[in-house]
């Protein structure tokens, strides 16, 4: 007898490849909660739903910037938007005062690779970018969706040719715990391999790492930020936490925010952060979040060692305390020792 189900999934999927004109996969839970189950649909994109409620998209192909603009900024390898189990916006790419900025990316700034210096982040300076390479594994259930993918850290020769410095593999996974209606997180783990016989240095420098840039309609009047040592936005910038999170009032009166918890494992931890204060921007848009390990030191990567960086972005729906985040920290932390 014909499975319905599956049948339904097979006509959806010619349907959206002749719209798309590409293939596109479709994974569903096993056992497909219509009520509670995750999915996740590959077309041009890559995009976890809750039922039909996107979760986030992860970009493999390049996204060009806008017309007009210098295309050194495009970039692939990021994830964009992501969005609460209600449906509000948290992220935001290429705004106009930072083109590079990509939702949630991972870029090294201040390199160096065979003599050379290198910046991945600031890609208007034409040193070097991070490629999306390809999907190595998706998988779902219930309550858990997850990809990995692999990304290439490429330099710029002067020469005009190109030389890949670093892989990346990143693996990215989306978890609704049982019985929550209000929050869900994002695990990232970032596993990274010198690409060549030759080391990568990643320089002492303010920012680079894990960034995230927050929606354009946060700014210091309608947002705030706190971290595990107590530091709000104005005094945040180059201090240590185990987790910083953001919240305030988005669309429709609503109320919800993002917490980046840094894994204990990771190097330099408690990490340095990044944070713009109330006065970037000119007090709008200007929610820029960023782990930098290498804030303070240097980070030198060896060719055939593996460095793993672990965080956990626990997403919520309405205002969130201290306590919680801490709580989850904790959990993350004994969770994956």
């Amino acid at each position: 007898m014909i499975n319905r189900k599956n049948l339904w999934i097979y006509i959806a999927s010619m349907l959206m490849m002749l719209v798309c004109g590409r293939p596109v996969h479709i994974s569903y839970a096993k056992d497909d909660k219509r009520t509670d189950s995750l999915q996740l649909v590959i077309d041009s994109v890559l995009t976890i739903f809750k039922n039909d409620q996107p979760l986030l998209t992860y970009h493999f192909n390049t996204v060009y910037p806008p017309r007009g603009q210098d295309s050194s900024y495009q970039r692939s390898g990021f994830i964009h938007p992501v969005y609460t189990l209600k449906g509000q916006q948290l992220t935001r790419i290429q705004p106009k005062d930072h083109y590079h900025h990509y939702g949630i990316w991972n870029p090294w700034t201040q390199t160096i690779f065979e003599g050379d210096t290198v910046d991945f982040w600031n890609l208007y300076k034409k040193e070097g970018t991070v490629r999306f390479v390809r999907l190595l594994d998706n998988k779902v259930s219930a309550h858990d969706a997850e990809y990995t993918a692999l990304h290439d850290h490429v330099v710029f020769k002067e020469n005009g040719s190109e030389e890949v410095a670093l892989h990346e593999w990143q693996t990215v996974k989306v978890h609704l715990p049982e019985g929550q209606s209000d929050y869900y997180w994002i695990d990232i783990t970032i596993k990274m391999r010198c690409a060549t016989s030759s080391p990568l240095r990643l320089l002492t420098y303010r920012y680079g790492g894990l960034g995230w840039r927050a929606v354009a309609s946060w700014g210091r009047d309608n947002s705030n930020v706190q971290t595990s040592e107590g530091k709000t936005r104005d005094d945040t910038d180059g201090s240590r936490a185990r987790w910083c999170m953001v919240q305030g009032k988005l669309s429709q009166n609503e109320y919800g925010g993002m917490a980046i918890l840094s894994h204990p494992t990771n190097f330099n931890h408690p990490e340095p952060l990044r944070i713009w204060d109330g006065n970037a921007n000119g007090g709008k848009g200007n929610v820029f979040i960023n782990f930098s390990p290498t804030k303070d030191r240097d980070w030198l990567l060896e060719p055939g060692q593996t460095y793993t960086l672990i965080y956990r972005l626990v997403v919520f729906d309405g205002k969130q305390n201290a306590a919680l985040i801490d709580n989850s920290w904790q959990d993350f932390a004994d969770e994956k020792k």
